[in-house]
């Protein structure tokens, strides 16, 4: 049964104290909840300057007055100086972080208009003092109110007397990023018909909530964040818990939980993804995204990182962003695929051939959390002429689940820059992701034949099987990999970890493995570290750890086995000016080359 919302209006958007039949029961309720366009937005310049181009403005505006105070936005606006009626961009950053002068700028210099508003009232970029910031007034939707964010429940600083999604930091911040829109329709230089909005982690979720309640929104791109069913337990994941909300859990869900954002939304949107983000995950996200009623979506997910991307996956963005506000790329379909359940399943896609491909991985995994899932890379048959690929997945047990997926690399006419990486010349879709429960596959006689395998890593494809971070520094590189998670290349008891490695220069080398790497429910996450010196020579020499050699920080600990071990680094030194040292900030030579990665008996 609906119920009535009865708003009363006061002056300059006052949100009313409201009793329990009154409140916001739908996404549709909340988007009419608010007029973003009812007020003036009081705007003025802290500063403005030019800049390669480019006019830029530190700007504050008016959000609106809550329990008699008034609320305003601090925001980072530019535009290019020489382009009218520019399409508009609005940016909307992460946890922790605040309104990015490099955003703007980099969106101006693509042709847009762009604003970046400061939601979280951290000090702006080159700030003076008494320069005026993000003032909430009687509300903190910020982090420095962080139960905020998973609350319906009235409190000090809440608007409604009960339960009500209008207690919560997304309603408020969602009202300040629908403002953003305004104060960008209304500026002169901006085609209002042409509307984008973009953010990264928790401003990927302010993006589906803005959305899926404002139809000005032309085209939406979020990342590792915005997905759904955050209250709702993995069905293959039982130990798993999820956060319960203060307050209704089925009101929360209703109203702020995004699969119920999905169906309202209008705007094609894309989804940057990591296939192992703490944050975005995964197979939510294709839940969230089956929901969105049409089929203008596509994902694009970077093999075994966490809350990052390499160019060829943040490139998409910018690239989506121009074919849906400017008309100037045509993206491929997401790639069609299916998964097969015979004697060794297998999974067939299809690229769209609108563009050359330059490559196709098909991947699978048999771990339920998608979180520490390892990706195996499975080996490609193409199928005759037809531009369809298909790849066997073995499996080494028909009582785990399977799920596999596509990443479809596509060849662009020329580099592209891209923020933070190097330019690219390729961008990357990825296709649905497949998954087959235990039942399933036994249902469809599916037949174990993979083995168990002593190999953890020939390093014949090079670093594949990894993610590396900061590769091309030659002091702070980081090698990772989730192969030991994976019950193919789980250590044996009574093995120890061998590995041959070369230098040219003398170092110490660090050794990580992390014990439990978001498997809260199985025990305590552990950095467990080891060291080993290399005498250099550029000679190969084998190093052989058991796991008593892998230690805490402090020394108080040992590894006891190989059993919880889901990550391994090697690294050129851990530690930072608050922690010891291992291992030296300075790395003599080239990087270590390595080969055999292996388990074998002492």
């Amino acid at each position: 049964m609906n119920r009535l919302v009865v708003v009363l209006l006061v002056p300059w958007m006052a949100a009313p104290v409201v009793a329990a039949d009154r409140v916001p029961t739908t996404v549709p309720e909340i988007a009419a909840d608010f007029d973003p366009g009812a007020e003036p937005l009081d705007i003025k310049v802290v500063r403005e300057w030019k800049e390669e181009g480019l006019v830029l403005r530190h700007v504050t505006f008016h959000v609106g007055t809550f329990k008699d105070r008034p609320a305003r936005m601090a925001a980072f606006y530019g535009f290019p100086l020489s382009k009218k009626k520019l399409p508009g961009l609005l940016h909307l950053h992460g946890g922790g972080q605040r309104a990015f002068l490099h955003e703007v700028k980099f969106y101006c210099q693509r042709g847009y208009a762009c604003l970046s508003i400061n939601w979280g009232g951290r000090e702006m970029e080159q700030a003076r003092p008494g320069d005026a910031n993000t003032d909430w007034g009687a509300v903190d939707p910020t982090q420095k109110n962080v139960p905020g964010y998973f609350n319906l429940q009235p409190g000090p600083r809440s608007l409604d007397t009960t339960d009500s999604p209008r207690n919560n930091n997304w309603y408020l911040l969602t009202i300040g990023a629908r403002r953003g829109l305004t104060f960008l329709e209304r500026q002169p230089r901006v085609d209002p018909s042409r509307l984008g909005v973009y953010g990264h982690s928790m401003g990927g979720n302010l993006t589906v909530y803005v959305a899926g309640t404002d139809q000005r929104v032309k085209v939406a791109a979020p990342s590792v964040g915005g997905q759904g069913f955050r209250t709702v337990p993995w069905p293959l994941l039982p130990a798993q818990r999820k956060q319960v909300p203060r307050g209704d859990i089925e009101m929360f869900r209703a109203t702020l939980g995004f699969q119920s954002y999905a169906p309202h939304i209008k705007a094609p949107l894309l989804w940057l993804g990591a296939t192992n983000d703490f944050h975005g995950i995964m197979d939510d996200t294709y839940r969230t995204g089956l929901l969105i009623p049409h089929a203008n979506v596509r994902y694009s997910f970077a093999l075994h990182l966490n809350h990052r991307f390499t160019s060829a996956f943040a490139v998409t963005r910018p690239l989506w962003i121009d074919q849906h506000l400017k008309g100037s790329f045509r993206f491929p379909e997401t790639p069609a695929s299916s998964l097969v359940l015979d004697k060794v399943p297998r999974l067939n896609v299809t690229p769209d051939a609108s563009r050359p491909v330059e490559k196709v991985q098909i991947l699978y995994s048999v771990d339920p959390d998608p979180q520490a899932r390892f990706w195996r890379t499975a080996r490609l048959l193409r199928k005759g002429e037809s531009g369809s690929w298909t790849a066997e997945l073995p499996i080494l047990s028909n009582d785990q689940p399977l799920f596999a997926f596509a990443n479809v690399h596509y060849r662009l006419e020329k580099q592209v820059p891209v923020q933070f990486a190097r330019p690219t010349s390729t961008f990357t879709i990825s296709s649905l992701i497949h998954t087959a429960t235990p039942e399933q596959l036994k249902h469809n006689r599916v037949l174990v034949t993979d083995r168990r395998s002593l190999l953890i890593d020939s390093f014949a494809h090079g670093f594949r099987d990894w993610y590396r971070l900061s590769a091309d520094n030659p002091h702070h590189w980081q090698f990772w990999t989730r192969k030991l998670g994976d019950s193919k290349w789980r250590g044996p008891a009574d093995h120890r970890l061998t590995f041959d490695v070369k230098t040219r220069e003398a170092n110490r080398l660090v050794v990580i493995i992390n014990e439990n790497f978001f498997r809260s429910y199985r025990g305590r996450n552990r950095e467990m570290l080891g060291s080993v010196d290399l005498p250099g020579g550029n000679r190969w020499h084998t190093i052989s750890l058991g796991p008593s050699r892998f230690r805490t920080a402090d020394g108080k600990d040992k590894l006891k086995s190989w059993e919880h071990a889901d990550q391994l680094g090697f690294r050129a030194y851990y530690g930072s000016q608050q922690k010891p040292v291992i291992g030296s900030t300075r790395w003599a030579g080239p990087r270590p080359e390595f080969r055999n990665l292996r388990w074998t008996k002492p």
